[in-house]
């Protein structure tokens, strides 16, 4: 198949956005003469456009119809959908040329999320799963995990020449490490500790008492930094400490020792760190054998059973221990 132009489609949300990025890399070495645009959100765009190997980003205007026509004039050859909803659908027929997408398996996790077995998932990531977008064009994963780019004139001040990154946010609470956990790691992890998260983060842990009184090796950038400088941060960090959220994947594709955290979701879902060439890089704490885990495949504000067992009940004296070990590494 000829193909000269190709448009991507991902409107959200920040980790998501993260894993297409083998996608669109594997594409565009494979296939040099490629001119790659990719279709997301306004919020997202800063995500992608410094990426080199994306020629052109579209964002969503406040009429589809708008961002339709702005599309067609560019003649695609071919649609790849990783978003694949209703809206990307739309953009798909209006643009009328072949395309592809993937399966995104909401049977199969309606089913996990309800009977709570792992083996209703399939052992595989969703990046491998992107892949089958682009079957038709012949694109092979080169295994090389995922990329973040960020821009060469963005400034940060480094708060300490080594240093754990704790990232305290996420979209949804029941994936958040609470606040009397964060305050347990800063107490308990003998390095340096940098705390990452949005303004809502930083309210959080003030209210908690978290932040009231810290000690002198402890940075709180909570609401102080825009996704790029936290990106920074977590790209000049020795270990980050994650829940299941953007800055986890970001952390991916810096090639970062992680300690991921898991509260209601779980990394059978597929979204655990995407490392194919540093399988020992990251390690996935959750509690097992919880009867109500997964409880979504995304998140609450709230526990549904009021007891939030998934975060309570993990092993957290585990962690600086893990901590030290992955510095001697």
């Amino acid at each position: 198949m000829k193909v000269n132009k190709l448009l991507v489609i991902r409107f959200s949300s920040i980790g998501d956005i993260v894993l297409t990025t083998p996608i669109v890399r594997c594409i565009k070495t494979q296939m040099p003469d490629i001119e790659i645009h990719y279709l997301t959100k306004k919020a997202n765009k800063t995500i992608l456009e410094h990426n080199p190997y994306i020629d052109k980003v579209y964002t969503l205007q406040d009429s589809i119809a708008d961002t339709i026509k702005e599309l067609k004039a560019e003649h695609y050859d071919f649609v790849v959908d990783l978003h694949k909803n209703l809206r990307s659908k739309i953009v798909k027929l209006s643009l009328a040329v072949p395309s592809g997408s993937f399966g995104k398996l909401n049977i199969r996790k309606w089913l996990y999320v309800t009977t709570k077995h792992k083996g209703i998932m399939p052992d595989i990531h969703i990046v491998d799963r992107y892949f089958d977008a682009v079957k038709k064009l012949n694109i092979k994963n080169d295994n090389k995990g995922l990329d973040y780019f960020c821009s060469e004139n963005e400034i940060v001040d480094k708060p300490f020449e080594k240093y754990v990154a704790i990232v305290c946010g996420a979209n949804h609470t029941t994936k958040q490490i609470p606040p009397k956990y964060i305050s347990f790691l800063i107490g308990n992890i003998k390095q340096n500790i940098v705390l990452l998260g949005d303004k809502n983060d930083a309210i959080r842990l003030e209210d908690s008492g978290v932040t009231t009184s810290l000690p002198s090796n402890v940075a709180n950038l909570c609401g102080k930094c825009s996704l790029a400088q936290s990106a920074i941060h977590v790209k000049n960090s020795t270990v980050v400490i994650t829940a299941d959220t953007g800055l986890m994947h970001i952390a991916a594709a810096y090639k970062k020792k992680i300690i991921t955290i898991w509260g209601n979701t779980t990394p059978q879902l597929g979204m655990y760190p995407y490392m194919p060439q540093q399988q020992n890089n990251f390690v996935n704490i959750e509690t097992d054998n919880l009867k109500c885990r997964p409880c979504s495949k995304l998140g609450y504000q709230q526990c549904p059973k009021k007891h939030f067992n998934c975060m309570n009940k993990i092993n957290w004296e585990t962690i600086p221990t893990i901590v030290d070990k992955m510095i001697l590494q």
